[in-house]
């Protein structure tokens, strides 16, 4: 569902009602295609969220907190240039479209008053913020170029234009009669006709229409008769005294709970028991919004590092490929030595110059072909036989060693993907790269905020007052296991696969079956194999729990354990989680 004309003006009244006079205080660009201004009245101060994103675009109040990028980018700053302290003088909507204007009284660098005007524009995938100052563009949020576009242009400088209108009429603009006669002259169901006779409104109000009309069920708009077209007019009629009486926010829920639409009439065509009404527009949207919004910020805000270590992850397999196949010719070794042994033996049938010579190999009494560099004399190439069979040696020990830090690499970089993919956020992501950073993995990041604390363990209790700690990422793994658990402790991880370290604190108590039940759960939770069945979890105290040097961060060494095969209870993260 997209935030429709009709619905945007409404919001639109809601906001003038509650942000005019205000001043900007604040504002932040939390992802590439929102921007979030903290207006100040007297008495309240609102956070105002400006959203261009195609599957999300709205201008509504939020309550939301964000996480901003330690640096912010240059349309945010060149927000805060023009509109910081600016004073919001009007605000309103081009009638029948999707664009909502802001005008600010601000000041400039001279420090004369000036009227900046923000467009925000909410047209599905063509959706964009523009500041423009006496029709002229500052800046866009999304810059659109003569190779994007050939009819309107967004580019600093310019002449603001107005999105050309499509060629129908409004829907409160004519009368619900000449709407229905439009729409009964297309052999069309009566919904869809509806959409093709008129603008401002989404097919939601369509459908509520036609369904309050006609029920369910698919009718033909040319084929209804006067009394059905009677009882369609009388649906438009009651859409339309919803608006004009400020609209009724109404959202639709699934059989999960979950939105599914939203619109400033009751959706009658969802039944009563899916509907939720709400105080505001801002309420509403939020609500739709909010969740769907959340992990696409999150998604945008890890997108290159999740690629980064993906990248180095596939590195290291093809690497570990290559020296396995590598360890396989060096395994041909002993080959080269015979070769040198059996030419020193027949030294002297070996003529000057030759490329080849066949000997009898008396291991086996069988002819053997010897290659040969006609540069050489029979010994040299004796002796550069036996140096090939020397490297080769040399090379498999190496390959060996070689061999296995690329499995403890291809595990931790596993690790780190994993936790790339479940960060909840920009702090989280700042430690990994932080973590990849001091591992020689990020050659150029730089830490923006050394003073920054680090985020506390999960923390959780279990139904019989145990504390259960889990960690975040594999340097918190690491202080969890190494530093802050004691001896007597209950470790648990999931079997061979990337996971967070999970210890239930004894307090010198001993730890009950339910408890460690709980723990288990919760170590596959903040696993890779959350939500598998029957999933094997390793568990030993946490004394057994050893560390070398040449492992990287987060990764452990145990001998004496058990494993537990548990399935994760739904819910059970909410449950336990310490507040």
């Amino acid at each position: 569902m997209a935030l429709d004309a009709a619905l945007l003006a409404l919001c639109a009244g809601e906001l003038k009602n509650a942000l005019l006079d205000s001043r900007i205080d604040k504002i932040f660009e939390p992802t590439r295609d929102e921007v979030v201004l903290t207006l100040r009245t007297r008495t309240d101060t609102h956070k105002l969220l400006l959203s261009a994103r195609s599957g999300s675009a709205r201008a509504c109040l939020t309550g939301e907190s964000f996480e901003n990028p330690q640096t912010p980018p240059s349309f945010c700053m060149l927000l805060r240039k023009h509109l910081t302290g600016g004073r919001l003088m009007d605000l309103w909507v081009e009638p029948g479209d999707r664009l909502l204007f802001f005008r600010f009284q601000c000041t400039n660098e001279m420090g004369d008053l000036v009227q900046n005007v923000l467009a925000v524009e909410l047209m599905g995938r063509y959706s964009n913020l523009v500041l423009t100052r006496e029709g002229r563009i500052i800046d866009a949020l999304k810059r659109v170029d003569f190779e994007d576009s050939e009819i309107r242009q967004l580019l600093p400088g310019l002449a603001y234009t107005l999105p050309q209108k499509p060629a129908k009429p409004d829907f409160f603009a004519v009368s619900p009669e000449t709407l229905t006669a439009a729409a009964c002259q297309k052999d069309l169901p009566v919904a869809d006709a509806l959409m093709r006779s008129c603008a401002g409104v989404g097919p939601v109000v369509c459908r509520e229409a036609a369904y309050r009309a006609l029920g369910e069920g698919a009718h033909q708009a040319d084929a209804l008769s006067e009394g059905q077209r009677e009882v369609l007019i009388a649906a438009l009629r009651a859409i339309r005294a919803d608006y004009e009486a400020g609209g009724r926010p109404c959202l639709a829920v699934d059989d999960t709970g979950r939105p599914v639409e939203f619109s400033f009439t009751p959706l009658t065509q969802y039944g009563q028991e899916r509907l939720h009404s709400f105080d505001s527009f801002s309420g509403m949207l939020e609500a739709y919004y909010c969740q769907k919004d959340r992990a696409e910020r999150l998604r945008q805000k890890s997108k290159d590092l999740q690629k980064t270590v993906k990248n180095l992850h596939e590195r290291a397999i093809r690497k570990q490929a290559a020296r396995k196949e590598e360890l396989a010719q060096s395994g041909r070794a002993d080959q080269l030595r015979l070769c040198g042994e059996l030419l020193q033996a027949n030294l002297w049938a070996v003529e000057k110059g030759a490329r080849s010579v066949t000997v009898t190999n008396y291991y086996d009494g069988q002819p053997l072909e010897i290659r040969l560099d006609p540069r050489l004399s029979a010994n040299a190439n004796a002796q550069k036989y036996f140096k090939e069979y020397k490297k080769k040696q040399t090379a498999a020990k190496m390959l060996v060693k070689l061999l296995e830090q690329g499995e403890q690499e291809i595990e931790y970089l596993a690790t780190v993907l994993y936790e790339v993919e479940s960060a909840p956020g920009e702090q989280a992501l700042g430690e990994i790269r932080a973590e990849l950073k001091s591992q020689g993995y990020l050659k150029y990041y730089k830490l923006r905020d050394k003073k920054q604390k680090p985020a506390d363990f999960y923390r959780y209790r279990s139904t019989e007052g145990f504390l259960i700690l889990v960690g975040r990422n594999n340097l918190q793994n690491e202080k969890l296991t190494l530093h802050t658990a004691r001896g007597r402790d209950l470790w648990f991880h999931v079997k061979n696969a990337p996971g967070s370290h999970t210890v239930v604190m004894s307090e010198g108590k001993e730890i009950p079956l339910a408890t460690r039940n709980e723990a288990a759960q919760l170590a596959v939770l903040h696993s890779s194999l959350a939500g598998g069945v029957k999933v094997p979890v390793d568990y030993t105290i946490v004394k057994n729990i050893r560390k070398t040097g040449d492992l990287k961060p987060g990764m452990v060494l145990y001998d004496s354990y058990e494993t537990a095969y548990v399935t994760p209870e739904e819910g059970l993260q909410e449950k336990l989680r310490l507040k």
